[in-house]
C-alpha cells in the first residue's frame, strides 16, 4: 500500500461530543484508519459539542472515504464536511498577472500607455533586439506543452494539462523570480507546434518545453532550437539529465568510484532516458547498457528512430543483448526513468558491491526504494517521501535565470554541465553521505549558484565564439 502523502490531503469539519478525550479520539481513528494526522483545529465549542478540523494526509480518493466512516463509526460523532485540499489550492488557478509599475495617475498613465509608449514602440522598431531590455520578454518564459505525456498520467490533453504547466509557472517565479507562462496547445501535430511558438516567441525570452511524447519531442525541441534566436529547453530530456548527473557526481563520491569506471544500466529510452545517457557520456561516463520495453539497446538491432540509433551506436560497447534484469549483474548503478515495479529484491541484489539506485519513475518507482536500500550503498528517487529527491526544479529555475541574466541565445552542453556542477557542489564534504547526496529543493541558493554557472558558461561560450569569428 502506498504511504500517506501531502498530495491527498483532506480536511474533515467534525462534530463530537465535548470532552477531554474528543480530539484524541478523533486522532486515534484516523491514525487506525491509516492516515496520518498533520493538524487538529477546533474550530467551535459549544456547551455540549465541539467542531474539529481534523487535517490528514490519505493514499487516494478511496482512502479518504474510508478515513470519514471511521469517523463516522465513532459514537456521537458526524462528518460535516469534507475538503480536498488540493483542489482547494487549484480553485481558481496558481498565477495571477500583476502590475510591475504604479498606475496612480494621468501622469503615469501617460508614459505606460499612450501617448509615451509609442516611443518605446518606435525604439523597437528600429531596433527589434531593444525588446530584451524594453519589455517583458526580458524576464518571461513559455511553459509549452501539448499535454501528450503529462506527469505519469499520459495523454490527458491540453487543459487538463494546465494545473500542471500553472504549478511549473509558479516554480520559475518562487525560485527564480522568472515570469513563465502556460502555453497549453490544442494540438499534437508537430508541425503546428513549431508553428505556433514561432509566432508567440516576440513575446518570451526563452521556451520551457513540457510533457510531450516521444520521439515528437524530440525533433519540436530541434527545430525550435535552430529556428528561434531564443533558448529552448525540454526540461523532461535535459533538466532532468542534470539533476542526475548532479546526483550522481556526489553518489560517486560516497560510494569511492569514479564515472568512467562503473557500469551504468539505464532503464528508459525515451526523452529523459536518451538525455541523459548524453550527458552522462559528455562526463566521460564509458560503460552505459541502456534497455527499453523489449531489453537492451545494441548495434545487432535496427531502430525506428534517431535516438534510440544514437544509444545503439555510441552505447554497450560489447553488444550485450539481454534483459535489463541481465544488464544488471554486476552492474554499479542502476537510473530508472521508465516505469514501476519493474525491478525486484534479487535484482538489485545482484548489482555489484557498493551499488547506487536511483529509481525516478513516478509518482511510484521502479523498485521500492526500502528494499533497494538493503542492497544499495545509495538510494534516490522522484519522490520528495523518501531521501535524496532527485527533482527538475533544482535545476530548471537557475538555469533559465541564468539564460535571461546573459541574454543566451541558446542552450550549450557547457551550460548543462555547469547547472549539474552547481548543484552537486551545494552538498559540503562534512554534509555529504548516502541519504543526502544532492541539497533540498528549498535550499535558495542552489537557483543562485546554478544561475552563476550558466551566466558563465554562456559569456565563455560568447568569448569565445567571438574570438572565432574574429580570426
Amino acid at each position: 500500500m502506498a504511504n500517506p502523502s501531502p498530495g491527498n490531503s483532506i480536511t474533515l469539519r467534525v462534530e463530537a461530543p465535548s470532552s477531554f478525550t474528543a480530539t484524541s479520539e478523533l486522532a486515534a481513528a484516523v491514525g487506525n484508519a491509516g492516515a496520518a494526522v498533520t493538524a487538529l483545529d477546533v474550530a467551535e465549542s459549544h456547551h455540549n459539542t465541539i467542531v474539529v478540523d481534523v487535517t490528514c494526509n490519505t493514499t487516494d480518493d478511496e482512502h479518504a472515504k474510508r478515513v470519514e466512516a471511521a469517523l463516522n463509526a465513532l459514537d456521537g460523532v458526524k462528518v460535516l464536511h469534507v475538503s480536498d485540499r488540493t483542489f482547494l489550492m487549484h480553485l481558481g488557478g496558481k498565477l495571477e498577472v500583476v502590475p510591475k509599475v504604479p498606475l496612480r495617475n494621468r501622469d503615469d498613465l501617460s508614459r505606460a500607455y499612450t501617448p509615451g509608449v509609442a516611443r518605446v514602440c518606435m525604439a523597437i522598431a528600429e531596433d527589434p533586439s531593444a525588446a530584451r531590455n524594453l519589455t517583458v520578454k526580458r524576464n518571461t518564459v513559455a511553459v509549452v506543452t501539448d499535454g501528450s505525456a503529462v506527469l505519469g498520467l499520459g495523454n490527458i490533453g491540453p487543459a487538463a494539462a494546465l494545473p500542471v504547466m500553472e504549478g511549473k509557472a509558479a516554480l520559475f517565479k518562487q525560485f527564480a523570480n522568472v515570469d513563465a507562462w502556460p502555453v497549453c496547445l490544442d494540438t499534437q501535430d508537430t508541425e503546428e507546434i513549431i508553428r505556433t511558438v514561432k509566432l508567440l516567441a516576440p513575446v518570451f525570452g526563452g521556451v520551457n518545453l513540457e510533457d510531450i511524447a516521444a520521439p515528437r519531442c524530440f525533433e519540436i525541441e530541434a527545430r525550435l532550437r535552430d529556428e528561434l534566436d531564443i533558448p529552448v529547453f525540454h526540461d523532461d530530456q535535459h533538466g532532468t539529465a542534470i539533476v542526475t548527473l548532479a546526483a550522481l557526481v556526489n553518489a560517486l563520491r560516497v560510494v569511492g568510484k569514479k564515472i568512467e569506471d562503473v557500469k551504468i544500466v539505464v532503464s528508459g529510452v525515451g526523452a529523459a532516458g536518451s538525455a541523459i545517457i548524453q550527458l552522462l557520456k559528455a562526463q566521460g561516463a564509458q560503460h552505459i547498457i541502456a534497455a527499453g520495453r523489449s531489453g537492451a539497446i545494441h548495434k545487432g538491432e535496427s531502430y525506428d528512430d534517431h535516438h534510440r540509433t544514437w544509444i545503439a551506436t555510441n552505447t554497450n560497447e560489447e553488444g550485450f543483448s539481454g534483459s535489463l534484469h541481465d544488464a544488471l549483474a554486476g552492474a554499479d548503478v542502476f537510473i530508472g526513468v521508465s516505469a514501476p515495479n519493474i525491478l525486484a529484491e534479487e535484482h538489485v541484489a545482484s548489482m555489484a558491491d557498493d551499488a547506487i539506485v536511483f529509481a525516478m519513475a513516478n509518482p511510484t518507482p521502479e523498485v521500492d526504494p526500502v528494499v533497494a536500500s538493503k542492497h544499495a550503498a545509495v538510494v534516490a528517487t522522484g519522490r520528495s517521501d523518501f531521501p535524496n529527491q532527485i527533482n527538475n526544479v533544482l535545476a530548471f529555475p537557475g538555469l533559465f535565470r541564468g539564460l535571461l541574466d546573459a541574454g543566451a541565445s541558446d542552450i550549450t552542453p557547457d551550460m548543462l554541465v555547469a547547472a549539474a556542477e552547481a548543484i552537486a557542489n551545494r552538498v559540503a564534504d562534512d554534509e555529504l553521505n548516502a541519504s543526502y547526496i544532492i541539497p533540498s529543493i528549498f535550499d535558495l541558493q542552489v537557483t543562485k549558484d546554478v544561475a552563476a554557472a550558466v551566466a558563465a558558461a554562456a559569456h565563455a561560450n560568447s568569448a569565445a565564439a567571438e574570438a572565432v569569428a574574429a580570426l
